[in-house]
């Protein structure tokens, strides 16, 4: 499982990464990419970012 920094450096291990993946692409993307909102997750805060988004994508499950 990865483990990913939020917002605040701190780190957070990914469960699920498919539903992760799942979850950003269909409430935080356009055109497939990162559109700068705010994920929250267990009280970690992402944003995500094109940079962000892409990172994530390109995890391996």
């Amino acid at each position: 499982m990865p483990i990913i920094e939020d917002d605040f450096g701190k780190p957070y291990e990914v469960n699920d990464l498919v539903r992760f993946k799942k979850h950003l692409e269909e409430y935080h993307s356009f055109k497939g990419k990162g559109d700068n909102s705010v994920h929250e997750e267990n009280g970690y805060w992402f944003t995500v970012t094109a940079t962000f988004y892409d990172r994530i994508m390109a995890l391996e499950v």
